[in-house]
């Protein structure tokens, strides 16, 4: 059995072998099983949790604090691939509220670190050896002088090298999926927006784009990067922006102007796809793919996330299905967090959805947000969770394809 694991102010790991690891799933705190933890992958990092004290269970199997001035729980953030099933146990969830991030339960088990999750994809484009070499400044700069009037190729430039932006990065690296964010504005206002928050909750961890660029400057940079060798992905709807559809008729015509140059590769965009009139015109633009961001098929709870303004449910299902009736490979985006959408009403909802549009692909996303923070906003009953492993089994026994990313469309 896994140890607890805490930190102190210095930043010190330690490991209290009179307590073993405790994790949480919703308000259920949990003694993991030995099978469900995974040593911790390459790539990851631990981080504190401070203003909050550490649980762990005793000898008598009885959930205890760990209650000493200065000493905080530890979490894993995870690297793309793996899918968290359990969230870190504490007291004190009214502190200040975290930051957005994935935290993850660990322990230390053998004298290794292991974690509450599962491996879910091949993670290995992205892998965090394959970004922010020491060669990427000079990249960058090239791209500047390429393309010296493109005010795109300046903005992932900022996102690459300030916020270590992966699907930036994929642009100046010239292969794989790359980021082209087009909208500043967003007909939502999601809990854990990770590019603009409301007061109440925490800062976003980058700033949005403050432009909506032109076709030229989007068309040509899609272009070049359609024409990479290494599977090339460009994909509109990116974490620096806002809901990429409302820039529709931008899409339509770098679509356009993309494929003028080549029939390369696969365009995609990420999105909330509530906007059906917008979001249909980008698929008859000639879109190969579309991923789009679910957190719940119950209404009640997809409202209280998404904060939706001008569009519901319906709407999305609606955009969902017209994609996959046309051919296009549709995803859907699913933001997971343990104890929510592992509960039985949530997986039977996501089922019914999947039967209604055709769906075959789920990309799980381990949604990034402060837990304590999630529940006290999402109107709840007191159903308990079935485990996230439950929920993958349910998706794989309808013949749902699992992964944690994009693919190429063909």
């Amino acid at each position: 059995m896994a140890s607890m694991l805490y930190t102190n102010e210095k930043g010190d790991l330690l490991a209290a072998p009179a307590l073993r690891m405790a994790a949480a799933r919703g308000s259920e705190i949990l003694l993991p099983s030995d099978d469900a933890l995974f040593p911790l992958p390459e790539g990851a990092t631990l981080t504190a949790l401070p203003g909050r004290v550490p649980l762990g269970f005793d000898g008598r199997g009885r959930a205890v604090p760990l209650e000493k001035n200065g000493l905080w729980p530890v979490a894993a953030l995870l690297p793309q691939g793996f899918t968290r099933t359990l969230l870190p146990a504490y007291t004190g969830g009214g502190a200040e509220i975290l930051p957005l991030l994935g935290y993850t339960a660990v322990g230390m088990r053998d004298g290794r670190v292991v974690a509450a999750a599962i491996p879910t994809d091949d993670h290995q484009m992205w892998h965090p050896k394959h970004y922010n070499t020491a060669e990427l400044p000079a990249r960058v700069k090239r791209m500047k002088r390429r393309f010296p009037r493109n005010r795109l190729v300046a903005h992932l430039g900022h996102c690459s090298l300030e916020y270590g932006c992966f699907t930036a990065q994929n642009i100046f690296y010239h292969r794989w999926e790359g980021g082209l964010p087009v909208s500043p504005h967003c007909n939502a206002a999601c809990l854990g927006c990770i590019s603009r928050q409301p007061a109440e909750c925490c800062p976003s961890p980058q700033g949005r784009i403050r432009f909506r660029p032109e076709p030229n400057e989007v068309g040509e940079l899609g272009s070049y990067h359609l024409l990479a060798k290494a599977a090339p992905i460009v994909s509109f709807g990116q974490g620096c922006e806002g809901e990429p559809s409302l820039a529709a008729d931008l899409i339509a015509k770098s679509i356009a102007r993309m494929r003028r140059e080549t029939d390369r590769g696969t365009v995609n965009i990420n999105t909330n796809g509530g906007d059906f009139g917008k979001m249909k015109k980008i698929v008859d633009s000639g879109l190969n793919a579309m991923r789009v961001s679910l957190i719940s098929a119950k209404e009640s709870h997809y409202n209280a996330y998404y904060r939706a303004k001008g569009y519901c449910l319906a709407d999305v299902e609606k955009t969902i299905a017209y994609g996959v009736e046309n051919g296009l490979r549709v995803s859907l985006n699913l933001l997971t967090l343990p104890g929510f959408n592992d509960r039985e009403e949530e997986i039977e909802a996501l089922l019914a959805l999947v039967r209604r549009t055709g769906l075959s692909f789920v990309q799980i996303r381990n949604l990034n947000i402060d837990d304590a923070f999630f529940y006290r906003q999402m109107p709840l009953s007191p159903e308990p969770s079935l485990g996230i492993e439950a929920l993958l089994a349910a998706l794989a026994a309808e013949n749902v394809t699992v992964g944690n990313y994009s693919r190429p469309s063909a």
